[in-house]
């Protein structure tokens, strides 16, 4: 197993630690906030992070930067790695590489409002993981698994997450 592997079963130890002896520790906020820009644009600071957001021309923007959704794509691949990489280590299953590719199919009547019963979201989304390494396709399918289960964006992709929005 790499150090890598090793060092995020630590984590997970940790982590495991720390919410037993205080499931308060469980708890954790992430914050970001946006300011508008140009037509559609908008600058994203998480932490101390600052990421630019655009659209393609033919919804208002310039294409300087990934759309929201093209970054919700992103998120959900980055935490599949994640994810694959935390559950690897935690069942011991040796990994050499991870690569995921993910696509949405988006019909722009629900964000424009020209269909109703259209929702704004995307219809689809299709993700294709690559895993590589010495272990059988069994220990790997026994992975996917857990990262089915376990990937954070994932899930707030296929269970419905209150959002509680509020004009100031």
């Amino acid at each position: 197993m790499t150090a890598t592997l090793t060092g995020l079963a630590a984590v997970t130890a940790a982590n495991r630690a720390g919410v037993a002896k205080d499931p308060q520790n469980a708890q954790v906020v992430f914050r970001a906030e946006a300011t508008a820009h140009d037509a559609v644009a908008s600058t994203i600071t998480a932490g101390q992070y600052s990421l630019e957001v655009d659209e393609p021309p033919a919804l208002g923007g310039e294409n300087k930067a990934p759309n929201p959704v093209e970054y919700y794509l992103a998120s959900l691949l980055s935490c599949h790695v994640v994810t694959y990489r935390v559950w690897a280590a935690e069942l011991g299953i040796a990994l050499d590489d991870v690569t995921a590719k993910a696509e949405g199919d988006l019909d722009v009547r629900g964000f424009f409002g020209f269909d109703e019963s259209v929702r704004p979201g995307f219809q689809e989304v299709r993700v294709v993981v690559t895993l590589t390494g010495p272990e059988p396709r069994e220990r790997y399918e026994e992975l996917h698994a857990k990262v089915e289960n376990h990937c954070p964006v994932l899930d707030l992709t296929r269970n419905p997450t209150p959002v509680k929005t509020v004009l100031a």
